[in-house]
């Protein structure tokens, strides 16, 4: 069987100090950015999906060891490890996954961590299920845990279904993180590619009231004219 360990050690002997220094930039890891704390190895995500494969079994006691680590790249594998077994899981292996995920979202504290992991494990297991958790997370006082709120409806949007989606934006539309700006701002993109009249009800409702870059991202993909009309409401 396989360890946390033989892969923290394997994670580790692929680090790079150089890589390592711009991530720490690019992931505002200084003191009273988003990310402060955070540390690095220096691995490129496609090198850490490659790891992945090898590690596919790994026991959840073990998994749990690496997503409590403070070394980045070993929660995004461990991360990446969770939605691999959650993919092949039966009912009750993924209500573990679920779980497990949710007590540790703590762990799942920058923004690629939360993208990578809440459509396909908080959002894909709640697609037959009552979703008021993301209501929760969406009112939380903790940034990621918001994020994850809107992240995991990208999930339902890829179904056509789209009002958790509105709703939650709407929950989010005063946040004070750009983190979250920017994640509702996608999110409702995502729902003008599916349901057009949908995005352009909810800004003909909210465009002059939100922020910038949550509008910027939100329109993205519109026609030039519709861009402009919302942007002359800011």
């Amino acid at each position: 069987m396989r360890t946390a360990r033989e892969a923290s050690a394997q994670l580790h002997a692929a680090g790079n100090p150089a890589f390592a220094e711009h991530a720490q930039r690019f992931f505002k890891t200084a003191p009273g950015q988003y990310g402060h704390g955070d540390t690095f190895l220096g691995i490129r995500v496609p090198t850490v999906r490659a790891m992945v494969k090898d590690y596919a079994g790994l026991r959840l006691t073990e998994v749990v060891k690496l997503l409590r680590s403070s070394y980045h790249e070993e929660r995004l594998f461990a991360l990446l490890v969770l939605i691999r077994q959650f993919d092949r899981a039966d009912p009750a292996g993924r209500e573990e996954i679920y779980t497990l995920y949710l007590k540790h979202t703590r762990s799942i504290n920058n923004w690629d961590l939360v993208d990578v992991s809440a459509p396909n494990i908080v959002g894909t297991y709640l697609l037959d299920k009552d979703r008021h958790i993301l209501y929760t997370l969406a009112a939380s006082p903790v940034l990621w845990e918001r994020r994850i709120a809107m992240l995991a409806t990208f999930a339902f949007i890829r179904k056509n279904e789209i009002d958790d989606a509105l709703a939650i934006a709407r929950l989010l539309r005063d946040d004070l993180e750009e983190l979250i700006h920017k994640a509702v701002g996608w999110m409702l993109r995502e729902v003008g590619k599916r349901n057009l009249n949908a995005l352009t009800m909810f800004l003909d409702q909210h465009a002059a009231d939100l922020p910038r870059t949550m509008l910027r991202y939100a329109i993205e993909k519109l026609p030039n004219p519709k861009r402009l009309h919302y942007m002359k409401k800011k």
